[in-house]
């Protein structure tokens, strides 16, 4: 039987998120990746496992991570089963809806037939009574926003969620949809961004300062930009990558040699620091406080316990910063 570490919350830090009660630890796992169908499940349970024992809280999911839908969120539950269910209150388990999941005019999107239905789905697969966090997962520009917001609000009031967020709002678009939450006192708390030394969308659409100056937590996503700030491209396309394997997220055409360029120069930068390219890229992300916790993914466990050193190494220096910038423009 699983037995959690019982130093494991020794090493991790936990972010106060926006201005709520609630603390994220700043690595997340999250399960988009390698909690599939097609996955190894002893692997999943190693990674969940070497998470948690590693202060680790938060497992994001979504009702359509896969392959197929739905996959991720029947393995965690199974995960749960295992043996990781006794830790339950200790944990953060979050989901959201919004991007296709099923047939027909209710699988898809932003109205509450579609939201209420997919969180009791997701509920079920996972054998929870509720979730920590559930989330929009993309702005729906044919239902009302106060129909999706109520819905929102209507979960958390029924139970089935404690809090809430939104992910791949615009500034003005998370404007609106805080304005009708804060009216009806729901504890909307975090919005899921990407965010990376190559994704820098939130700082220019004024997103991530919006947030930090409205109590809004963030949580970026693809922080390594799809495994491109690794040292997995640093010599070319390793036939076991997932640019290999699964062309649907990030292709080989992202690989052009000026991305080779700012790859090896970040590496010189990160090697200075004594870490790994992956590590600063994910100490970059936390830099100024502003991101509340970095969501990472992982093929092995071995990966999940390089990245949690980054506790205590988000600082950078102001000529670091500004190397930063001149390599990724």
């Amino acid at each position: 039987m699983y037995r959690a570490d019982q130093n494991r919350y020794g090493s991790m830090q936990y972010n106060r998120c926006g201005k709520s009660g609630l603390k994220l630890p700043a690595v997340s796992l999250g399960l988009w990746h390698n909690f599939g169908t097609t996955s190894n499940f002893e692997t999943m349970k190693a990674m969940c496992t070497a998470a948690f024992d590693s202060g680790i809280t938060h497992f994001d999911l979504a009702n359509n991570y896969g392959p197929v839908n739905g996959a991720a969120e029947e393995n965690f539950g199974r995960i749960l089963d295992w043996g990781m269910r006794p830790y339950r209150d200790e944990m953060i388990i979050s989901t959201k809806a919004g991007h296709e999941m099923w047939p027909g005019p209710y699988g898809d999107w932003g109205s509450k037939k579609s939201l209420v239905a997919s969180l009791d789905q997701s509920l079920k697969r996972m054998g929870l009574e509720y979730v920590d966090i559930f989330y929009h997962h993309r702005p729906d520009p044919d239902t009302p926003l106060e129909e999706t917001m109520l819905a929102l609000d209507a979960i958390v009031r029924s139970g089935k969620a404690l809090y809430v967020g939104i992910s791949k709002y615009d500034a003005q678009q998370t404007d609106a949809a805080m304005k009708i939450l804060r009216e009806l006192k729901t504890p909307f708390i975090i919005h899921q961004s990407r965010y990376s030394l190559f994704e820098r969308t939130i700082e220019k659409n004024g997103l991530k300062r919006f947030a930090a100056g409205n109590g809004l937590g963030i949580i970026a996503f693809c922080p390594l930009a799809q495994g491109l700030l690794t040292d997995k491209y640093l010599h070319g396309i390793p036939e076991e990558s997932r640019m290999k394997k699964d062309g649907r997220f990030l292709k080989e055409s992202a690989i052009t040699e000026e991305r080779l360029r700012q790859i090896r120069a970040l590496n010189e930068i990160a090697a200075a620091r004594g870490q790994s390219l992956a590590q600063m890229a994910l100490s970059w992300v936390l830099r100024d406080g502003e991101v509340t916790s970095v969501l990472i993914g992982a093929s092995r466990p071995e990966q999940i316990l390089e990245n949690v050193k980054i506790t205590g190494r988000t600082d950078f220096s102001a000529d670091e910063l500004q190397a930063l910038d001149a390599i990724c423009g």
